[in-house]
């Protein structure tokens, strides 16, 4: 088994925000597909992207998420997330604070990292709808552990969720209702708090108020 010194170096280290009371993990927004596109059209959820502005850009962050994405196809990475996310001891994890799935290959690791810690939650969001849906065209349903949900992510502020997929986030402006489950975030300065709605399979859809 590898040491937890020797898992950092291969991935790099796991995160934890301030909004929510569980690790997480993530890489450079400006490595984004989908979203790199969507950062430059007003109106998008990714116009004005939170994880390119604030604490993401201290130094320490950008070289952290920098290490993680160079990273990803290492022979070792999935043994190496997996050590750390069980040192963790924690029940939930988030994938991608910052950045977004890569390729079919990042996808497939990501899943294998889920199987290897049945006893921890696996929350990731998405934009990169097709590479989530050519897998499991590939693989099979199957594919997806029962500890893991994705979520695919509207692209447009106040638009509608995709049909395409039986679980979604959407973002809404403040004055305007949302779709299915709101995110409550915003009542509890930021914070997740207890909620791990994210994470619940039997709650479609949730729509984070627009920050």
């Amino acid at each position: 088994m590898l040491t937890l010194k020797s898992a950092k170096e291969i991935a790099g280290t796991l995160g934890k925000t301030t909004k929510m009371e569980c690790a997480s993990y993530g890489i450079p927004a400006n490595a984004c597909k989908v979203g790199g596109i969507l950062a430059k059209l007003k109106g998008t959820v990714c116009h004005d992207c939170y994880a390119m502005k604030g604490n993401y850009t201290f130094p320490s962050v950008a070289k952290s998420q920098a290490k993680r994405l160079a990273s990803l196809y290492h022979p070792q990475w999935v043994e190496a997330m997996v050590r750390q996310i069980l040192h963790t001891k924690e029940k939930y994890f988030r994938w991608h604070d910052s950045g977004d799935i890569q390729s079919m290959q990042h996808l497939l690791n990501i899943l294998e990292v889920a199987r290897q810690t049945p006893n921890v939650q696996h929350w990731l969001p998405t934009k990169e709808a097709k590479i989530l849906q050519d897998t499991v065209k590939l693989h099979g349903m199957d594919i997806i552990p029962p500890n893991f949900i994705a979520r695919i992510s509207g692209t447009k502020v106040n638009g509608k969720a995709t049909n395409k997929w039986q679980w979604t986030s959407t973002v809404h402006d403040i004055d305007q209702k949302w779709l299915g489950a709101e995110c409550e975030a915003y009542t509890r300065q930021g914070n997740c708090g207890a909620c791990r709605m994210c994470w619940e399979t039997d709650v479609a859809n949730v729509s984070y108020r627009k920050h």
